[in-house]
């Protein structure tokens, strides 16, 4: 079997960068302001589930079986750390650090179960014909009641655990050409209720907002598949 590295290699500090870069402005228009093509040849796509979706024309996901997922780097929302460096909710730089490593093996694990356990999609980390890389990330990262269970704090009262922002890329593993970016914003739901938010309970809410991006990933693959084997009429 013949084992091609995958092309698609980038610092995920840079990438962050990136990421950042296109989606702070671009979440802050509506969609019928984002331009329709982007400079790298992807068209923008009406009614999708995500946010913002862009896609190459004439591009086929059904060749894709088999899922390269990179990892995860994750971002907080600028002035975070600053908004919760006093009182009871400051938050270390180790802490902080330590939430994004947590959020990023979370991610992996999710979009894993998701797609080679639900969706029987192969994960490899080496190129091929019918391999599909996902490079995601997690920008804006805004973590409403932080609780790092430090001696005197183990809960806070608010509503909602947070929000975040995917930012994901999906290539081609041999030419390393992108055929599609997607951008999408999930809102902890508070439902108006003040509740004590622990580190569980914002890990059960965060886990909840990726289940739902892994999974509206896994069935528009799914239909993708189930679409190009249907007989022509």
């Amino acid at each position: 079997m013949n084992r091609q590295k995958l092309l698609v290699t980038i610092a995920a500090a840079a990438f962050l960068a990136i990421a950042a870069a296109l989606v702070l402005p671009a979440t802050a228009l509506a969609k019928d302001e984002l331009p329709q093509q982007t400079e790298d040849g992807l068209v923008l796509q009406k009614g999708q589930a995500a946010r913002i979706l862009y896609v190459r024309p004439g591009v086929d996901f059904s060749r894709y079986k088999r899922i390269a997922l990179l990892d995860c780097p994750v971002a907080f929302r600028k002035d975070w750390q600053r908004d919760h460096d006093t009182g009871a909710s400051r938050v270390s730089p180790k802490e902080m650090e330590a939430m994004k490593t947590w959020l990023s093996a979370e991610f992996r694990k999710v979009f894993t179960d998701e797609l080679q356990n639900k969706g029987g999609y192969a994960m490899v980390t080496e190129g091929g014909e019918d391999v599909l890389v996902l490079r995601p990330a997690i920008v804006d990262l805004d973590v409403t009641a932080p609780d790092t269970m430090s001696a005197g704090r183990s809960f806070t009262l608010s509503e909602g655990a947070g929000a975040m922002t995917l930012f994901l890329e999906f290539y081609d593993s041999v030419s390393g050409q992108i055929l599609a970016r997607a951008i999408d914003r999930k809102v902890s739901q508070g439902n108006g209720r003040i509740q004590w938010q622990t580190s569980v309970t914002n890990a059960a809410e965060a886990d909840r907002m990726l289940r739902r991006w892994a999974s509206a990933l896994r069935e528009r693959l799914d239909e993708v598949h189930v679409a190009a084997k249907a007989p022509a009429p």
